[in-house]
């Protein structure tokens, strides 16, 4: 009888799991499904020949005499890393909604059962929509990519800009979701999974004042174990006088994140639960659309999914310096490249 009890309780534990999961995938799915990436660029756009034309259809694109089309059983998530420090809290409207220093596409194909990184300098040259005191639209200006997220509240509305300037730099790319973290989340989040071994890619001195942490220094080369802090100064820190400091600090932050993501991933294979622990342990210092069922559906997914550092990605470009300051503009050839091996497949 026991026994049967301890069956039947563990049943429902998988069924409730299982519901979740359900429950997750269907409401991600619901998102974006009908948007498509405009590619239509003169530039690089093929002639079709006869028979393509009468068999071609909205969306597909021919590019180096080969018909692509969209792959829509991909996910695409924005995350987001804000200058600011402990726990979120909305702002008046205007640009004190925190800059956003670390911004990184995670894309899942469950097709092929990978995930891939697109990484984005902060410095990018884009689009950036201006909003008055009141939140109404004032007009549109080139600008760094990264000061968008500072205007609006601080919360969602600061993001959902966020969202709109990278999906409209990537061609209209479909973006199913966000997270935005406030920049001493990592510290919580490293010390979860016991810490993060890497070999520091230049020296790094103290983005933290703490009196534990002292002067602390990684020297270039050196194979060190981050903790929490010593992660946070890792993945912050740069030398605004230096020129090209903001794309040393993004190879930084590439080279940790997908260490972390190695690292979590192998743990989340052997404890489950630690998914929603590490949900848990950043919420007051995370604002995100992605519902918890939605996060165990897609970890779901990803603990089985293939990962290296093969698949993470840089937008490519070149940094000049500006009147104030450094200025990224993408290789649009690049970019577009970059889309069509990501996101699209050959037609059969």
């Amino acid at each position: 009888m026991i026994v049967c009890c301890i069956l039947a309780v563990f049943g429902v534990l998988l069924l409730s799991f299982a519901a979740v999961r359900a429950s997750g995938k269907r409401s991600l799915k619901k998102r974006e499904a009908d948007v498509r990436p405009q590619m239509e660029r003169v530039d690089v756009q093929q002639e079709q020949t006869d028979a393509e034309k009468e068999e071609w259809e909205p969306g597909w694109v021919k590019y180096e005499d080969q018909i692509y089309v969209y792959n829509e059983d991909i996910m695409t998530f924005l995350f987001m890393g804000i200058d600011k420090d402990d726990q979120v809290r909305e702002v008046a409207e205007g640009t004190d909604g925190g800059q956003a220093d670390a911004l990184f596409l995670l894309v899942l194909n469950p097709r092929n059962k990978t995930f891939q990184v697109i990484g984005i300098n902060r410095n990018t040259m884009t689009d950036i929509k201006l909003y008055d005191s009141n939140g109404e639209y004032l007009s549109t200006i080139e600008a760094q990519i990264a000061v968008q997220h500072g205007f609006g509240n601080g919360v969602e509305e600061s993001c959902e800009y966020q969202v709109e300037a990278v999906r409209n730099l990537m061609y209209n790319l479909p973006i199913h979701g966000y997270c935005a973290v406030n920049m001493d989340a990592i510290i919580t989040l490293t010390d979860l999974i016991g810490g993060i071994e890497l070999t520091a890619l230049e020296d790094v001195t103290s983005a933290i004042q703490d009196e534990t942490l002292g002067d602390y220094v990684v020297n270039e080369g050196e194979t060190v174990l981050l903790d929490g802090r010593k992660a946070y100064s890792y993945v912050r820190y740069r030398n605004i006088d230096e020129a090209g400091s903001a794309n040393r600090r993004l190879e930084r932050q590439k080279q940790f994140l997908g260490e972390w993501i190695r690292k979590t991933k192998s743990a989340v294979k052997e404890d489950f639960t630690l998914v929603l622990k590490l949900y848990n342990a950043v919420t007051a210092q995370m604002v995100t659309d992605i519902s918890v069922d939605e996060v165990v559906y897609l970890a779901g997914l990803a603990v089985d999914y293939k990962f290296s550092m093969d698949q993470f990605y840089s937008l490519q470009g070149e940094t000049v310096q500006g009147e104030e300051f450094e200025e990224f503009y993408v290789d649009e050839d690049e970019l577009y490249r970059l889309m069509i091996e990501v996101f699209y497949e050959p037609r059969e």
